[in-house]
């Protein structure tokens, strides 16, 4: 569940980055606050996330965490330093914004889950992409233990899990287990936990042997057309697939097929 706060004495930075082979590791470094997301936290995300999707050279970004927990929900000791209505309307707003801008992110998101993930840190899980985890991790929307409903958590988490299980979590509480969690649909994989940074990097390679534009038109369209009725859906996917096959890298990549050779992909 959500945990409060204890006094930060280090000075290193809140959110690393490191950069290998196109792939744009974010890791969530406040691991005495099992990652918290305070409002500082949840903006240098914000930062990065918007310098990413202007860099053509990072293909796929992996969302990790340092410490004992992946994510334990909004910074209960922020909350209550900062109680009033302004604040919580503020800081609910910039959560949301923060999920969308990972939905909007030109390039694949992974969730890199290792442990725990409560709240809006469940929340963070299932506004990525894709998420892979270690047989060691736990997902909760533990609001209702403390007398709060976990409403916004729930809106990117009920898009991945269904309706009965979606509000057994919420209702009771109660954590899933990774492989729990997997047959929901909140997770791609579950490995043994000595196993995870390779079975990452390995979907992480494969995301980037991709055309870049392909992905990126793929996304967009697959999230929008989930919100449309069928014929509606329909009508727009059809579109996209016309902009697509127009695409440099569609016609290269039908001409590799056609020819056996491997394509090579200009983004474009």
């Amino acid at each position: 569940m959500p945990q409060a706060e204890t006094p930060e004495t280090d000075a290193q930075p809140i959110l690393l980055r490191e950069d290998i082979d196109g792939v744009a590791t974010l890791t969530l470094n406040r691991p005495k606050q099992r990652n918290a997301l305070s409002r500082a936290l949840m903006a240098e995300l914000q930062r990065e996330l918007a310098a990413i999707a202007d860099d053509r050279t990072v293909k796929v970004v992996v969302l990790a965490a340092a410490g004992p927990a992946f994510c334990a929900g909004h910074d209960l000791k922020e909350v209550r330093e900062n109680d009033g209505e302004p604040f919580f309307k503020a800081l609910f707003e910039q959560c949301s914004e923060l999920m969308m801008a990972i939905n909007r992110l030109p390039q694949i998101v992974i969730a890199k889950v290792h442990a725990m993930a409560t709240a809006a840190g469940c929340q963070l899980v299932a506004a990525c992409d894709l998420a892979v985890a270690a047989n060691t991790a736990k997902f909760a929307t533990p609001g209702v233990n403390i007398g709060l409903f976990c409403s916004t958590p729930m809106v990117a988490i009920s898009r991945n899990v269904g309706r009965k299980k979606m509000m057994e979590m919420l209702v009771t509480g109660e954590p899933l287990d990774a492989v729990t969690a997997e047959a929901a649909g909140l997770l791609n994989k579950v490995v043994p936990a000595e196993e995870l940074d390779a079975a990452v990097d390995a979907l992480a390679a494969k995301i980037t042997s991709k055309s870049p534009l392909t992905l990126t038109i793929g996304k967009e369209a697959f999230y929008r057309q989930l919100e449309q009725p069928m014929d509606d859906a329909y009508a727009y996917a059809s579109a996209v697939m016309t902009r697509n096959m127009l695409a440099r890298d569609a016609r290269e990549g039908i001409d590799a097929f056609i020819e056996k050779r491997a394509p090579v992909w200009k983004g474009e």
